[in-house]
């Protein structure tokens, strides 16, 4: 038993690459809370961000809802949350962040600013994706009887369904980088390992090991989210 120990003593690359005392400790759990950062915070700007790049839609000129003050007031809204850095909004908001979490660090704590910045940013997505349908269907639902809300719902959400959801795969990616960016205000995750250990240590292994896992993540959204697109596109 001894004489097999004996080689991994001397080796010299002990410690280093995929040996590396932090990646054999850290690396998964930094994973694991990457994954719980994005899925978080995808799923709360989804449930944010669709009612009101809708609500963008049905109130612009000639729409369901047509009301110019109601669209302008989303409008600035919107455009605010959006000409933020995220970096400075995660700081302006840390007193939110710390009354609604406890705290301003951690990746439960990051899902509140990730989900601040990224609604904004899908309401637009939203909006444009809704407005792409073909109005012809709109006025053939009117012409059937069809209510307002009915429309919004059931024909214009479900004829931007493909659309909706490569929205939704944009979404996650960004907050990935955004998640990986906040790793320097101590969000955790592989954004948080690579700051510490890479930057901060200048320990390239771990930085190149923590940027494929991240890459390797942003495919594999992508590929759902391709797939899925495909299946739920009705045009």
């Amino acid at each position: 038993m001894l004489s097999n120990l004996l080689p991994l003593v001397n080796d010299p690359n002990q410690g280093r690459w995929l040996y590396h005392p932090a990646i054999v400790k850290n690396f998964w759990p930094a994973v694991w809370e990457t994954l719980e950062m994005t899925f978080v915070s995808t799923a709360l700007t989804v449930l944010i961000g669709l009612p009101l790049g809708l609500a963008l839609v049905a109130t612009s000129k000639g729409h369901l809802f047509a009301s110019k003050t109601v669209n302008n007031v989303l409008a600035v809204i919107v455009n605010i949350g959006r000409s933020i850095p995220f970096l400075i909004l995660a700081v302006a908001v840390m007193p939110l962040t710390r009354l609604l979490s406890g705290s301003t660090i951690g990746w439960k704590a990051t899902v509140i600013p990730l989900t601040i910045a990224a609604v904004p940013y899908f309401a637009r997505l939203v909006e444009t994706n809704v407005l792409g349908v073909d109005q012809g269907k709109i006025e053939a639902a009117q012409m059937m009887g069809a209510s307002r809300m009915r429309i919004l719902l059931d024909v214009l959400v479900r004829e931007a369904a493909g659309p909706l959801v490569q929205s939704i795969t944009v979404l996650t990616v960004t907050i990935i980088g955004y998640g990986a960016m906040a790793g320097a205000l101590g969000a955790g995750g592989l954004g948080q390992m690579a700051m510490n250990y890479g930057y901060n240590r200048w320990e390239t292994d771990v930085m190149v090991v923590t940027t494929i896992a991240i890459v390797i993540i942003v495919q594999g959204v992508q590929m759902i989210g391709d797939m899925l697109s495909r299946r739920v596109d009705h045009r």
